[in-house]
């Protein structure tokens, strides 16, 4: 596995027929001095994460970093959703342990970490970073923000359109590492021989709606993909870290 790639870089898994093909790209944007983002890739194909270090607490890219290390040293042989949600809420205790081990009050991310087996995907979320799932022109949204402002439009206090301008719409109710007591949500879905699976952090969908999305994410390849992806957002201003995983379901890996 690449276990962190930041600092513009990005990453493509070789193609390796019978496995799901793969790539991701970080990128600072136009308005951050430092990247606090962190990606894992697969070259099995099986596990592939984001994970959103949180600036306004302090030492994000630290917070992203440990996310991503627990998420790597998951075994592949057995694995299962279970291993998914233990590895975070390992990332959430080591992100305590060096939190008070250097006197800092306050640190965390936000992840979304797709495992993949055959023809099913565990998703696996805390905070913002979300999962979406493209096939046949539709895009699906794999996970429910734990936001403020998710909060508010499932009570009908704010509608779609005025997400954005929310004062509090970058307001997380869960991050890694912001408690002692972790709560991880998880969904095991279907996949199909076309799909497209695309992990990303609010960098990108804070800059680019579905339809744009289901443009860039449409591209030849994952790595091609993920390239416009990214362009897109900097074209949009990109005042945050943006950083994309794009994994293609091939053939053999149906059910």
């Amino acid at each position: 596995m690449t276990p962190n790639s930041r600092d513009n870089a990005s990453t493509r898994v070789p193609n390796r027929p019978g496995r799901p093909q793969g790539a991701g790209l970080s990128h600072t944007g136009h308005v951050r001095t430092n990247n606090e983002d962190a990606i894992l890739t697969d070259p099995s194909g099986v596990l592939w994460a984001v994970a959103d270090g949180m600036g306004g607490y302090g030492h994000g890219d630290v917070a992203a970093d440990l996310v991503i290390e627990q998420l790597a040293l998951i075994p592949h042989t057995p694995v299962s959703g279970a291993h998914l949600v233990a590895a975070l809420q390992s990332a959430n205790s080591a992100i305590r342990r060096w939190a008070a081990s250097a006197n800092v009050a306050q640190m965390g991310a936000t992840v979304v970490a797709a495992l993949i087996d055959g023809g099913a995907t565990t998703i696996a979320w805390v905070g913002d970073s979300r999962a979406y799932r493209l096939r046949g022109g539709e895009l699906l949204q794999l996970t429910r923000d734990h936001s403020v402002v998710q909060e508010l439009l499932d009570d009908g206090h704010l509608s779609p359109a005025a997400v954005r301008q929310h004062p509090q719409s970058h307001v997380v109710t869960r991050a890694i590492g912001a408690a002692d007591r972790l709560d991880v949500d998880s969904v095991e879905v279907a996949l199909e021989p076309g799909d497209f699976l695309l992990l990303c952090s609010d960098g990108l969908t804070d800059c680019l709606a579905e339809p744009e999305i289901i443009t860039h994410l449409s591209a030849p390849s994952p790595d091609a993909a993920c390239r416009r992806l990214v362009a897109a957002a900097l074209d949009q201003g990109a005042p945050d870290n943006v950083s994309v995983v794009v994994v293609r379901i091939d053939g053999d890996a149906a059910p």
